[in-house]
């Protein structure tokens, strides 16, 4: 249970950070574009990247042995950067999730393919679900459950942004929340590196 619950918190942790995917789907959700098709072509694409980055990490263990090791040791950096990133936005308490920005409405299709490429062409996606999520789900005891519960995640987060938009913008646009928040994902990402570390 335990890889699932890492791959859960992990998953969440990476998926949650502020960033363009975010504020796009909330701002497009909020205006009542194609929600369904949005949470759908996120859901989809991170759990086909987490499944790749699991799957192929193993492949390539077979292949070169010391691939793996090197790259949770790589993993447990990026992770206790990512937590030192979260503390640091938690001390200064000056983010938030900005959804001012005018939102133009498009069909389905358009929607559909804006989505793919704001996620797809993200440099950051691949590093955080192929590359981290890959080499921390081989590091654990049942990689399956751990990319279950990344992929979980994705789903319970951009479904919770799409379908609740309205009621989350007050909540995610507070900085004093987000401070809350990126404090408990500092210290959820710094016991998953002690613990991949040990």
């Amino acid at each position: 249970m335990w890889s699932f619950f890492t791959g859960f918190s992990v998953g969440l942790s990476l998926i949650v950070a502020i960033g363009g995917q975010n504020i796009w789907v909330l701002s497009q959700s909020m205006a009542g574009a194609n929600r369904l098709v949005i949470a759908t072509v996120c859901i989809l694409c991170d759990a086909l990247l987490i499944v790749a980055g699991v799957s192929s990490i193993a492949t390539l263990q077979r292949w070169i042995p010391p691939l793996v090791p090197l790259l949770t040791v790589a993993g447990v950096l990026l992770l206790l950067y990512l937590a030192f990133g979260a503390a640091k936005r938690a001390w200064q308490g000056n983010s938030g999730l900005n959804t001012d920005a005018q939102v133009q409405l498009q069909s389905s299709g358009k929607t559909a393919l804006t989505a793919l490429a704001i996620t797809l062409l993200n440099p950051h996606v691949y590093l955080d679900t192929v590359v981290l999520l890959g080499s921390l789900g081989n590091a654990q005891p049942s990689p399956f459950w751990f990319t279950v519960g990344a992929c979980l995640a994705s789903f319970c987060w951009f479904s919770a942004l799409t379908g609740f938009a309205p009621k989350l913008k007050l909540l995610l646009s507070s900085p004093l929340r987000w401070r809350l928040f990126d404090g408990s994902v500092a210290l959820l990402l710094s016991l998953i590196a002690i613990k991949l570390a040990l």
